[in-house]
């Protein structure tokens, strides 16, 4: 496989482990460009495929390439999305073999994005090539940027894809959603993500006199004890409730006699769809102002559900036909880019197990590989012929 990443145009692949292994072999750590974007266009190029791939964003969030690659059906035909990306976490210490060269051991295949979710675009590939062109639009909404800030990937994508009115009517995202099988879980949601960090000002002295000082950690507490107690909901039908999660604390002070002049905090907020995140950043930032501080909201993303319907249905059909599992309709776990797609159109998560994703001798099943692209070619067939799953 050492071949396979070093720039040569490469010949189109047979098997859906060997798409796998020519991604997986090169290394895109994110922000990701260069190579594997080559190796995935010389996948799709020779299926019809426009490719359209450019760069976005500048240090220290990028650059970042992206890919947009539409095969487009007869005119009116329905429009069906594949999206992902390319990008994977650094690969860290202690690999068996090195991540970045793919290794079959047995029954699984070992490399970084094996599961996230390099083998899932392997299967996209793999599954749409029995799909003819007539059978309806399908595109590939794909990205280097999905592990990382996330600013300059997908959101530059829909930017695109709306310039050219090429708006998909159902979105399928691979992130690996299983848990102990393939098959077991489908995401229809997810909740939304703000990052909320608190500052509060004091007043430097001795603290042998705090008269002539305030101390800053004092309120800082006060402050996190009430964001503490605070419950946002109980949850709904289709989300758990949302958490706020004290996740630093900052004072940075070295002396032990001196009262600071500042303490820093920051506080994390997982939300369903009862919240936005900007409702929640005013409540905390009132929090903040009422014990002197202040406070400042990142949103991640919002929450988002696609509504168990004709698109669930679909897909809960084609892994039942392939593996007799009824997949759990669930909106756990962190974000993905389909907080960002979903504003598009409808998106559903469904992807390999993710068991060893993220940690070193990440792997997949070879069988799952075949099994999911299977899974992937049903689901477009349906989707390009069934009305039910129109956009909204």
């Amino acid at each position: 496989m050492a071949g396979l990443c070093d720039g040569r145009t490469m010949p189109q692949i047979a098997t859906v482990a060997e798409i796998a292994e020519a991604l997986i072999a090169c290394p895109s750590v994110t922000p990701a460009t260069g190579m594997v974007f080559d190796c995935l266009e010389q996948q799709l190029a020779p299926l019809g495929f426009e490719v359209t791939r450019f760069i976005a964003g500048e240090a220290p969030d990028g650059p970042v390439e992206n890919l947009f690659a539409v095969r487009q059906g007869p005119e009116g035909s329905r429009h069906f999305a594949f999206a992902g990306h390319l990008d994977v976490v650094p690969p860290g210490e202690g690999w068996t073999t090195a991540p970045f060269l793919p290794e079959r051991r047995g029954a699984l295949l070992y490399g970084r994005g094996a599961v996230d979710m390099k083998g899932a675009i392997a299967a996209m590939i793999a599954a749409l090539r029995e799909i003819p062109a007539e059978a309806g639009t399908i595109s590939f909404i794909i990205t280097g940027d999905e592990e990382g800030p996330a600013r300059h990937g997908t959101v530059a994508l829909i930017d695109l894809m709306r310039e050219r009115g090429q708006i998909p009517d159902i979105c399928l995202v691979g992130e690996p959603t299983s848990v102990n099988r393939l098959g077991d879980m489908m995401k229809i949601g997810r909740r939304g993500s703000v990052n909320i960090f608190l500052n509060v000002e004091g007043v430097q002295g001795h603290v042998a006199y705090p008269h002539l000082a305030d101390n800053p950690i004092t309120r800082l507490v006060a402050m996190l004890a009430e964001l503490d107690a605070v419950v946002l909901d109980k949850g709904t039908d289709w989300f758990q409730p949302s958490n706020i999660e004290i996740t630093d604390l900052t004072v940075g002070n070295p002396a032990h006699n001196v009262i600071p002049a500042k303490a820093s905090a920051r506080i994390s907020i997982r939300f369903n769809d009862l919240h936005t995140g900007a409702e929640l950043g005013a409540c905390v930032s009132a929090i903040a102002e009422k014990h002197g501080g202040t406070a400042h909201p990142v949103i991640s993303g919002e929450a988002f559900l696609t509504e168990p319907g004709p698109f669930s249905n679909l897909l809960a059909d084609a892994i039942r036909n392939e593996t007799g599992l009824e997949p759990e309709l669930s909106t756990s776990g962190g974000t993905s880019d389909a907080r960002f797609l979903k504003d598009l159109c409808p998106v559903i998560e469904f992807g390999l197990s993710n068991a060893t994703m993220h940690k070193r001798d990440e792997a997949v099943a070879l069988a799952d590989l075949e099994v999911l692209a299977r899974i992937y070619r049903r689901v477009a067939e349906a989707a390009l012929s069934s009305p039910g799953t129109q956009r909204r």
